[in-house]
C-alpha cells in the first residue's frame, strides 16, 4: 500500500512541475544581432522574445574578454512590451564581450 502511495505522489509531483519546463521564452530580435561586431557608442542590450517575460525571473548579463560585467543596472523588461528585455552599459572598450540571459515566460 505504501508504494501506491509513493508511486502516487511521484506521479503527481511529476505532471504537476511539467508546466514548469514550458515556461520559456526565445529570442526573435536581438540589438546588437548575436556574433556581430558593435559600436564603440553601444550603450544597451536589447532583446525581444515571442513570448511575455516574468521579470522576477528574467535577465541579461555582458561581460568582458576577463569575465567582468559591464552592465549599468539589473535587466529591465519593458513596462510597456512584457516580450521586451533590455539592460544598460558602461562605457565599453574595444574587445570581445558575452551577451548571457535567462528568459522565463509569464505563463
Amino acid at each position: 500500500m505504501k508504494l501506491a502511495t509513493l508511486r502516487t505522489t511521484v506521479a503527481t509531483v511529476a505532471l504537476l512541475s511539467a508546466p514548469l519546463a514550458w515556461a520559456h521564452a526565445y529570442p526573435k530580435h536581438q540589438e546588437p544581432p548575436a556574433g556581430s561586431t558593435a559600436p564603440a557608442t553601444l550603450n544597451a542590450v536589447v532583446i525581444d522574445f515571442d513570448d511575455g517575460l516574468e521579470p522576477a525571473f528574467s535577465s541579461i548579463d555582458v561581460k568582458d574578454a576577463q569575465g567582468k560585467s559591464v552592465i549599468r543596472e539589473k535587466a529591465k523588461v519593458d513596462a510597456n512590451d512584457n516580450k521586451r528585455m533590455s539592460v544598460g552599459l558602461t562605457p565599453l572598450t574595444p574587445g570581445v564581450y558575452t551577451v548571457a540571459w535567462v528568459a522565463v515566460a509569464a505563463d
